[in-house]
């Protein structure tokens, strides 16, 4: 017993760590996402809310999709909201969100994506479709006194395409886009 803990327990765990930190480091590391200072500031695998000290949004920077996971991208609580399509707080929660990001983005509420108003199977994803993530290109640009076509261009240089060509739909990173604005020093 002593010996298979030894083997199994220690040494097979620091072979796969080691193994790991020599082929795939940023992985076996968080995919940590770190700012212009070389300091993290957040995962490329968990999102984040971009919002005021009150939990309002936060004008300056691209709004990720909503979370189910506990608080809000809460690692330790990740989950989705297990709700039907026809569930009456799912359908108050999706109007409540569409009128709300209507408003921040001055749109009608038909305009507003689907990804904008309903919350990831894990409640963690830090992606939105292009689609709402140009949706908000005026507001952001305005609120950092950029221009429109800098802070698309932003956008569009972080899409990210289907995985092999067909796997997934064209995403965009959240977390990442946003420290590419913040980089921007504007």
């Amino acid at each position: 017993m002593l010996v298979f803990t030894l083997v199994l327990g220690v040494g097979y765990t620091l072979l796969v760590t080691g193994i790991g930190q020599l082929a795939l480091p940023w992985q076996a590391n968080g995919s940590l996402v770190r700012n212009a200072g070389g300091d993290p500031v957040g995962s490329a695998l968990i999102g984040q809310s971009f919002t005021d000290a009150s939990g309002a949004a936060d004008p300056q920077y691209f709004q990720s999709r909503p979370s189910a996971a506990g608080d809000g991208y809460d690692g330790g609580a990740s989950s989705g909201s297990n709700w039907g399509p026809e569930n009456p707080d799912l359908v108050s929660a999706i109007e409540e969100r569409k009128a709300a990001i209507a408003g921040l983005e001055g749109i009608e509420p038909s305009e507003v994506p689907a990804d904008a108003v309903t919350a990831s199977g894990s409640g963690l994803d830090p992606h939105i479709s292009p689609a709402y993530a140009l949706l908000q290109v005026p507001r952001v640009a305005e609120a950092r006194g950029l221009d429109e076509s800098e802070v698309r261009a932003l956008v569009e240089a972080h899409i990210q395409q289907r995985d092999l060509g067909y796997l997934g739909e064209p995403r965009v990173n959240v977390v990442e886009l946003n420290v590419a604005l913040d980089a921007l020093g504007r």
